[in-house]
């Protein structure tokens, strides 16, 4: 008897009140999302997305100005996370990506296009295809928006609500083969061409790092500090730079003390016997210092250093371009580097790592020494955790304000709509922020949440309202739907990689990378890495995923038009 009042109320509380519908679905989805089938898993897109879909079919949620503020969120945060390098890559090297992205989603538009036009599918169902078929969500995003704000108009004779159903069904039926289908591409195209991922990813990284090195193992990831007593005499009476191989690979040396003296530390300085030093390192590599060094103690003077960890964001013209190290940054700022990141990804911890505008590098050091790496690199995010919601929500506003405006060409209005608007105004932001970092503080965490929930509160709506007539489209056109989504996936993948190949010159562990960048599928870079036994590809992916965000975006407004 109880649980058929629960059940009741549940059902009661589904039919009345969206908000859970919408929660409910949201929570489901990424557990869905998060299973596994034989190591391969879906995602929280996909998950959110097929549950979705079931509840739509039953005619439960409604319209919710949540999914709005969902788009809204993700499409700024999109074009704020590509800021910082969609300006420089192409004044770079990012000429070959912007050509692989720009072929990538060409030839998807025009595949999408042609056979929507051809089967003669109904109106907006050619954006979903295009957007489920390259797995772009922002594709989605800007093709719904452009309908809702009026600046494309559906045909005469239909309502603005058809199109939009159609674009989500059309999305719906393509997403799952654009993902399973780009991913057994990437696994299918090294077999045909006759290239190993593993040796090549292998041979770039030893080019990178040159013959006979080994790359910074970082350990367990725990920097720590400790103090010794020097009793090694073979450390005795060599200067600094000539006991590098000596010490812990990767920590720096941060106070000396010599009997009630301290010595000042440089490349020059000279270690005695009873010396007791303060090294700041990883933890693992740090375990070896009683072996290396000497005898570990407790002394609190020397155990008194007050480090921090940042993030040391590079801005600085003289650092664009210039190649780092973990090595380095011990030896010329006495810091410890413990990673890089790139357009939200990590860039393979290669000995050399040639910095771009943008780039974040995790340190930790002393103050003096942090003030030291701005003066070189760029700007220091102590206040990682606070995000300056001023700039995001005035940009937000801007970016709409921007998306309204239109100039009349030939009778037609024109402009760039909501989604155009969000996008550039991001862009903006981003890039603006990377030249003066005073304003626009937007951790990657938090940068994290925008995105990733505002891309599934608006997936959320997505299945809902595709949900409704999802099997009426399977019926009616459903293998038409599925066949364009396919040829959508297939003809700009083998495309990309065959001009990436002959034409721009890429390698493949770099060019697969680089396609799932410009099919903007973080999904699928995981499986790109994993399969190079490597992360060479995230280089491939971050230099055509800032392009990719900006066409994929107008492409999803532009393919209303046809």
């Amino acid at each position: 008897m109880l649980i058929r009042l629960i059940l009741r109320y549940l059902l009661e509380l589904l039919h009345s009140n969206p908000i859970f519908v919408f929660f409910l679905v949201l929570g489901l989805g990424y557990l869905v999302g998060k299973l596994k089938i034989k190591g391969f898993g879906f995602g929280p897109v996909a998950g959110v997305l097929f549950v979705g879909l079931i509840f739509g079919h039953f005619q439960l949620g409604g319209e919710s100005p949540v999914q709005s503020i969902g788009f809204t969120m993700f499409i700024f945060s999109v074009g704020f996370q590509a800021g910082p390098r969609f300006f420089s890559v192409i004044r770079q090297d990012g000429l070959r990506y912007l050509l692989l992205a720009l072929v990538v989603s060409g030839s998807g538009f025009v595949v999408a296009a042609g056979l929507s036009s051809w089967l003669r599918l109904e109106p907006g169902a050619a954006a979903g295809v295009l957007a489920g078929g390259l797995t772009s969500s922002p594709t989605l995003a800007a093709a719904q928006e452009a309908i809702r704000s009026g600046s494309v108009l559906p045909p005469p004779g239909v309502t603005a609500d058809q199109v939009l159903t159609n674009i989500s069904t059309g999305y719906a039926i393509t997403y799952i083969f654009g993902l399973v289908g780009l991913i057994v591409l990437i696994r299918l195209i090294p077999k045909l061409t006759g290239v190993d991922l593993v040796v090549e990813a292998a041979q770039m990284e030893q080019e990178e790092r040159g013959a006979g090195e080994e790359g910074p193992d970082l350990g367990l990831q725990q920097i720590v500090l400790r103090a010794y007593r020097v009793t090694r005499p073979d450390l005795v009476g060599r200067p600094f730079k000539e006991l590098t191989p000596k010490v812990p690979g990767l920590v720096a040396m941060h106070k000396i003390k010599r009997g009630e003296e301290w010595v000042a530390i440089g490349p020059e300085t000279v270690l005695q016997l009873g010396d007791r030093v303060s090294v700041l390192g990883f933890l693992d590599r740090l375990r070896l210092g009683p072996e290396l060094l000497g005898p570990e103690i407790t002394d609190r003077e020397l155990l008194d250093v007050t480090t921090e960890s940042c993030q040391v964001v590079v801005i600085r013209k003289k650092a664009v371009g210039q190649m780092v190290s973990a090595a380095r940054i011990v030896r010329d700022f006495g810091c410890i580097l413990s990673g890089v990141h790139r357009s939200g990804v990590a860039v393979p911890m290669t000995p050399e790592v040639q910095l771009q505008r943008g780039d974040v590098l995790d340190v930790t050091g002393p103050h003096c020494s942090l003030d030291r790496l701005r003066q070189t690199f760029g700007h220091v995010e102590r206040q990682l955790e606070e995000t300056d919601l001023l700039t995001f929500a005035l940009g937000i506003a801007s970016g709409i304000v921007v998306g309204s405006l239109s100039v009349r060409i030939g009778g037609v209005s024109v402009g760039l709509g909501s989604a155009g608007g969000l996008l550039a105004a991001g862009l903006t932001i981003g890039f603006l922020r990377s030249i003066y970092p005073c304003f626009g503080r937007m951790p990657s965490a938090a940068r994290y949440i925008f995105m990733e929930l505002g891309l599934l509160f608006f997936m959320v709506g997505v299945g809902l309202r595709a949900g409704r007539g999802i099997v009426e489209a399977l019926l009616s056109a459903g293998p038409l739907l599925f066949l364009a989504g396919a040829l959508t996936t297939v003809v700009p993948v083998t495309v990309g990689y065959w001009v990436g190949r002959k034409l721009l010159g890429i390698k493949p562990a770099l060019l697969l990378g680089g396609i799932t960048g410009a099919m903007t599928s973080g999904a699928c870079l995981s499986i790109v890495s994993k399969e190079a036994d490597s992360h060479i590809p995230a280089l491939g992916y971050t230099g055509a995923y800032a392009f990719a965000n900006v066409l994929l975006t107008v492409a999803g407004s532009l393919i209303l038009l046809l």
